[in-house]
C-alpha cells in the first residue's frame, strides 16, 4: 500500500494546483510533493520485499527499492533548488504552475517505471515521462531551447519505438517456441531459461539499442549534450539523474530475463554499445569548451562505463551499480552549479570564467569536488565502483576491453581537468559583487555531497544489502 500511496502522492499535488490559492504557491507544493514521495520512498526502501500489487502490475522488488530512494531524494534536491530560485526571482514566477503540474506528472511516471512489474507498462510510463519532460526544456527567451526540445523528443520516440519492435520480436519468438507469450517480470524470471531463437535474438538487440538511445549511450547520442546544454539547470539535473535511471532500471530488468538466454549477446551489445560512446565522449571532451556541454558528454562516458559493467556482469554488476548511483548525485551537483555560474557570469564558455574560489566560493567549492567525484578520486562511491569495473574486467579475461577501458578513461581524465581547473582557481577574469548565499541555496548540494562522502567511506548496511540484491538479480539468479 505504500507503493501505491507513492504514486498517488504527485496526483493530490495535481488537483492540489487546480485550487487558486495553492497555485499561487505552486513551489511550495512542489516541494510538499517531494517531500511526501521522498518519505514513501525511503519506506518503501527499508521494508521487505511486498510481492507484486495491482493484479501482479507493481512489484516492490529490491531494484525498485534502490532506484526509489535514489530518484526521490534527487527529486526532492532539485525541488528545494527550484522553489529557492522562484522565492529569489520574481521573473521566474511566471507559469510556475505549469512547470510543477508537469514535474508531478514526471516524477508519477518515473516512480511508476521503477515499481512496474510489466515490461509494456514500462515502455508505456517511460514515453509518458518524455512527454512531461520535454515542454519543460523550452525555455521562452532561449529560441534553440524549442529545437532541443523536439529533438530529445525525437530521439526519445524513435528509442523506445525499437524497443516496441524489439517486444514484438521477443514475442514472436516465444509463440515459434510454443511459449506463452507474457510480458510480466516476475514470469519472465520464473520461466525455464533456454537458448534464444533468431527472434528472440533480434529482439533482444532492438530492446538494448533501444534503451541505449534514452541513456544518451551511442551511436543515437547526439540528443544529449544539446538538450542538457539548452534546458534550465534543474529541467537537465532531472533528466540526468531522475530519468537516466528510470530507463537504466528498464534495462537492468531486461539483462535480469534474457541474459540467461543469450549471454553473448548481451555481453558483446553492451560492451561495444559502452566503448564507443566513451570513445566518442572522450574525443568530444577534448574540444568542448561549454561547461554544460563538458559535463553532458562526461554523463555519456559514465552510462558507456555503467554499460560496460553491466554487459560484463557477475563481479562487475555491483561495482557499476555503486558507479550509477553516485554518478547520479554527481551530476545533480555538477548540473545545478553549471546553472549558477553561468546565471552570474553570463556566459558557458569555460575560458571566460576563472577563479571562481574567489569569485563565486560556494560554486567553485561545489564544482571543484563534483569533478573529483567526476573524475573518480577516492573517497567517492565513483572511485570505488569504478575500480570494481575494472577488477571485473581483468578477472574475466576481457583484457582488451580493460586497456581500452583505461585508455578512454585517462585522456577523459586529462581532458576534463584541463578545461574545469582553471575555472577554479587562478585570478578572476570579472569583478563582481555577489549578493550573499543562503544556506538554503546550497543546502541540497551539501546533502547529496554527504550522500557522495557516505557511499565512499562507509556504506550503510540497508544499502549495501540492496546493491548486493540487485547486483545478483541482475545475472537472472
Amino acid at each position: 500500500m505504500i507503493a501505491i500511496a507513492l504514486l498517488l502522492a504527485p496526483i493530490v499535488a495535481l488537483l492540489a494546483l487546480a485550487v487558486r490559492p495553492l497555485r499561487a504557491h505552486a513551489a511550495v507544493v512542489l516541494v510538499a510533493m517531494a517531500t511526501v514521495t521522498t518519505a514513501l520512498a525511503f519506506a518503501v526502501a527499508i521494508a521487505p520485499s511486498q510481492g507484486t500489487l495491482l493484479a501482479g502490475h507493481l512489484r516492490a522488488d529490491p531494484t525498485s527499492r534502490l532506484f526509489l530512494a535514489v530518484i526521490d531524494p534527487i527529486f526532492l534536491g532539485i525541488s528545494v533548488y527550484v522553489a529557492y530560485r522562484v522565492a529569489t526571482t520574481p521573473r521566474l514566477r511566471a507559469g510556475i504552475d505549469r512547470i510543477v503540474a508537469l514535474a508531478a506528472l514526471f516524477l508519477a511516471a518515473c516512480n511508476a517505471v521503477v515499481l512496474a512489474n510489466h515490461l509494456l507498462v514500462m515502455w508505456i510510463l517511460l514515453e509518458a515521462s518524455t512527454f512531461a519532460a520535454a515542454p519543460l526544456v523550452v525555455r521562452a527567451a532561449v529560441p534553440s531551447s524549442r529545437l532541443a526540445s523536439w529533438r530529445y523528443f525525437l530521439f526519445s520516440t524513435v528509442g523506445l519505438g525499437l524497443v516496441l519492435l524489439g517486444y514484438v520480436c521477443i514475442a514472436r519468438g516465444s509463440e515459434g517456441g510454443g511459449h506463452e507469450v507474457t510480458f510480466f517480470v516476475d514470469q519472465l524470471l520464473a520461466a525455464t531459461a533456454g537458448g534464444a531463437d533468431l527472434w528472440t535474438q533480434l529482439g533482444i538487440a532492438l530492446v538494448i539499442l533501444g534503451l541505449g538511445t534514452k541513456l544518451g549511450l551511442a551511436p543515437m547520442y547526439s540528443w544529449l549534450p544539446e538538450t542538457y546544454d539548452q534546458a534550465p539547470p534543474a529541467i537537465t539535473a532531472m533528466l540526468a539523474a531522475v530519468q537516466f535511471n528510470c530507463a537504466l532500471v528498464v534495462l537492468l530488468r531486461v539483462v535480469q530475463i534474457f541474459r540467461p538466454q543469450a549471454p553473448a549477446l548481451v555481453l558483446g551489445e553492451l560492451v561495444t554499445l559502452g566503448l564507443l560512446s566513451m570513445a566518442i565522449s572522450t574525443v568530444s571532451l577534448i574540444a568542448t569548451r561549454n561547461v554544460t556541454r563538458l559535463i553532458a558528454y562526461a554523463s555519456i562516458n559514465h552510462a558507456g562505463a555503467i554499460a560496460i559493467g553491466l554487459g560484463i556482469g557477475k563481479d562487475a554488476s555491483y561495482g557499476m551499480l555503486l558507479y550509477a548511483v553516485s554518478n547520479a548525485f554527481i551530476k545533480v551537483i555538477l548540473f545545478l552549479t553549471a546553472g549558477k555560474i553561468e546565471a552570474h557570469y553570463r556566459t558557458k564558455d569555460t575560458r571566460q570564467i576563472a577563479g571562481l574560489l574567489k569569485g563565486l566560493p560556494y560554486s567553485g567549492v561545489f564544482l571543484m569536488v563534483g569533478t573529483f567525484a567526476l573524475l573518480g578520486f577516492p573517497p567517492f562511491g565513483s572511485f570505488f565502483g569504478e575500480l570494481l569495473i575494472l577488477s571485473a574486467l581483468v578477472s574475466s579475461g576481457k583484457l582488451m576491453v580493460f586497456a581500452a577501458f583505461c585508455v578512454l578513461v585517462s585522456v577523459s581524465f586529462v581532458a576534463t581537468g584541463r578545461t574545469i581547473f582553471p575555472m577554479i582557481w587562478g585570478e578572476p577574469k570579472q569583478v563582481h559583487d555577489w549578493p550573499r548565499q543562503t544556506f538554503l541555496s546550497t543546502a541540497p548540494k551539501v546533502a547529496f555531497l554527504i550522500v557522495l562522502l557516505v557511499l565512499g567511506v562507509y556504506i550503510p548496511s540497508i544499502v549495501n544489502e540492496l546493491i548486493q540484491h540487485v547486483a545478483v538479480s541482475v545475472e537472472g539468479r
